[in-house]
């Protein structure tokens, strides 16, 4: 085996570790498969076989790619108009796709996807190395450059927005379909009282229609809002089939056979606390769905 074969082989050994940061980094899996792909390219050109850690060495490529691709975005973000809601990872509930099983080591649900969205890309970093893959303080500052206190007081203000904006999932599966099959019966029922009690009075709805359906792209508040939402958007001829999104209950809705959104639900303390919905036909085009 040569080297760059060697090289090759120790790569794939990290990949699933690589796409779970840049996915969590960047929320969108085609921009964290080009990250990944950045990180070979940058291995495969410096010469690495004598790195003592190859692991830290790649998750810290990789974190550097990610940020640089957050800040190069945010701005085009800035000057584009709409919700934009993450990609998540969607499959069958009794058939969950391994490698995005490996990438969700720990269930990272789409609400805090979208908290993690709107952090400053350095507090999102941090946030990311140390809460979520064990990163220490001081390889975080020399990826951000900063000095390990302020590394440290980065990933601090982040824990506390995402403790205070994204709602913690209950964690039994079966119970969290109950609730999200009992919305829809409600919504396509016409029954409102039912529709009202089965959500949280705080809940918020995300939907991102993307350039295309910029009509679909709002943000919707409070329980009697979202349930008069609900009531009117409720198509008899829509298909609505049970999915994982993120590892949670979710659903796709087809109308005549064809993709029309993606919906993942955050239920807490047994009601809908959050919906996020993707309803963009290009990044529906995008993401990997198993056929339902």
């Amino acid at each position: 085996m040569d080297e760059r074969d060697w090289l090759a082989q120790r790569f794939e050994e990290q990949r699933p570790r690589l796409k779970g940061v840049a996915y969590r980094m960047l929320g969108s899996l085609a921009e964290a498969d080009d990250a990944v792909q950045e990180t070979w390219l940058r291995l495969s050109r410096s010469g690495a076989e004598s790195v003592a850690d190859l692991g830290a060495w790649l998750t810290t490529v990789v974190a550097r790619v990610c940020l640089n691709v957050i800040r190069s975005r945010n701005s085009r973000r800035e000057e584009s108009v709409g919700i934009h809601v993450p990609d998540g990872l969607i499959s069958l509930e009794d058939e969950v796709d391994p490698e995005y099983e490996a990438v969700l080591a720990e269930s990272v649900g789409l609400a805090l996807q979208v908290v993690l969205d709107s952090l400053a890309p350095a507090e999102r970093l941090a946030f990311v190395m140390h809460d979520m893959f064990d990163v220490p303080f001081d390889a975080i500052a020399a990826m951000v450059g900063r000095t390990p206190e302020a590394a440290r007081q980065l990933a601090s203000r982040a824990r506390r927005r995402v403790r205070g904006e994204a709602p913690r999932p209950d964690p039994n599966l079966a119970q969290q379909r109950q609730v999200v099959d009992a919305f829809f019966a409600a919504a396509r029922g016409g029954d409102f009282e039912a529709l009202v009690a089965v959500l949280d009075p705080d809940v918020v709805l995300r939907s991102d229609g993307g350039v295309t359906r910029p009509k679909l792209s709002r943000i919707i508040r409070g329980s009697e809002a979202v349930a008069r939402s609900a009531q009117g958007a409720a198509l008899p001829t829509a298909v609505v089939r049970p999915v994982l999104v993120n590892g949670a209950a979710g659903v796709v809705v087809l109308i005549n056979s064809r993709l029309f959104s993606v919906m993942a639900f955050t239920v807490s303390n047994g009601k809908v606390a959050e919906i996020d919905v993707i309803a963009d036909p290009e990044r529906l085009g995008q993401l990997k769905l198993q056929e339902a």
